[in-house]
């Protein structure tokens, strides 16, 4: 029944575009802009489209941000690359009323465009929300709920549409603008840095800085449109729909990445202190440092070979998080290990090494609450290469 209602609104819709003219015109098509909310998913805002007819007062809003928590192997999917997202289409009422529950700004832009755009507008979105169209593969920079509205008005209106090159600020990588509204200390933050390539380490251009929802309502700001010959700004008006009421969030140092991670690295500086006062060594720490960042490997290896993601690819993590060390874990642990676990280990400092000069030389960002670990493990291999060297071991 709701979608045999769905279906009426859209024929009466329709009828209203094709009877308009541009002196009685009272269908308004729109890019609708949310601020970023509470959870980590929410913290990069949304994009949607409305499409409202002031004399019937019919109003839609067309969301390519939804997915299906019952898909079967959501989680494995979603880890590989490989979920679906859909177009989904509601009231603008709930639309909007969902996000004023959750604190959410709502900004809305009125697109300048002739009936016959609106219509065209309309018919490309009612096509796509049918079940045979509406799914498509989510890429989080280059397929998402703020891609298709720039996508979406680039297909429909062609070379009547003009997006400008560049954008009024300065350009950003694209590690620096998923970070710009996550904590730098917050394990968020550190998620995403763990997670995401070298490949995010590059200067987005203006068209791409569009992966954001905040930049397709600034790239839409200085868009230009064609019509009828006449070249005019894309958007006719802006309207703040409803402002939110800001709440300060809280980032406690004790719990924060840098915080767990600086206590982990002073427990192994310890440690390594320790077995060389009494010129020993902690065999079991050894075996943990190696099975726990050979884990970490592992999968950093299999987000960037054997997934979809575009963005954990090239992902220097692995040079202190190495995939082989997980197989050397007993060897470590042995009393005497063999000779060339020793230049092993010689080459893993070398991985550390690099860290150091990939992080000042911009070929990748690393989480800043890896920096203790980071100075821990340096000690660390430096000390176990200097005591395995002293230790009698078989060839």
């Amino acid at each position: 029944m709701k979608y045999f209602y769905l279906l009426l609104s859209f024929f009466l819709l329709n009828n209203a575009l094709m009877a308009q003219s541009e002196d009685d015109n009272t269908i308004d098509v729109s890019i609708l802009t949310i601020g970023p909310g509470a959870n980590l998913y929410d913290k990069f805002g949304h994009s949607a489209f409305r499409v409202h007819d002031r004399s019937t007062q019919i109003d839609y809003v067309f969301n390519y941000g939804t997915y299906d928590f019952n898909t079967p192997n959501f989680y494995t999917k979603f880890a590989r690359g490989k979920l679906l997202y859909s177009l989904s289409v509601e009231t603008y009422d709930n639309f909007y009323a969902r996000y004023v529950q959750q604190n959410r700004w709502v900004k809305e832009q009125v697109l300048n465009l002739t009936p016959d755009q609106e219509i065209a507008m309309f018919e490309y979105l009612k096509n796509n929300s049918l079940p045979e169209n509406r799914k498509y593969k989510y890429d989080f920079f280059y397929d998402n709920c703020a891609t298709k509205i720039r996508d979406v008005l680039v297909d429909v209106m062609d070379e009547n549409i003009q997006y400008k090159d560049s954008l009024p600020f300065e350009a950003k990588t694209f590690r620096e603008l998923i970070q710009q509204n996550v904590h730098y200390n917050s394990w968020g933050s550190l998620g995403m840095d763990v997670g995401i390539g070298a490949v995010t380490d590059v200067t987005a251009t203006a068209w791409e800085h569009q992966f954001l929802p905040d930049y397709v309502y600034e790239a839409a700001k200085i868009a230009t449109v064609t019509k009828e010959g006449q070249e005019s700004a894309l958007v006719k008006t802006e309207n703040f729909l409803f402002e939110n009421s800001p709440e300060e969030e809280q980032h406690p140092f004790l719990g924060s990445p840098l915080f767990v991670f600086g206590i982990i690295g002073l427990v192994i500086l310890l440690i390594t202190y320790r077995d060389y006062r009494n010129q020993t060594r902690s065999r079991f720490l050894d075996s943990l440092i190696f099975l726990i960042t050979g884990f970490v490997g592992v999968v950093l290896l299999l987000l960037w070979l054997a997934t979809d993601h575009t963005a954990t690819a090239n992902n220097y993590n692995m040079l202190w998080a190495f995939p082989f060390s997980v197989i050397f874990t007993f060897a470590i642990g042995r009393k005497s290990p063999k000779r060339w676990l020793r230049k092993y280990i010689v080459f893993l400092l070398l991985l550390m090494a690099l860290i150091a000069l990939h992080s000042m030389t911009g070929v990748q960002g690393f989480a800043i609450g890896f920096i203790p670990l980071f100075i821990a493990l340096t000690v660390r291999y430096l000390y176990v290469i200097r005591f395995l060297k002293r230790q009698v071991i078989d060839p």
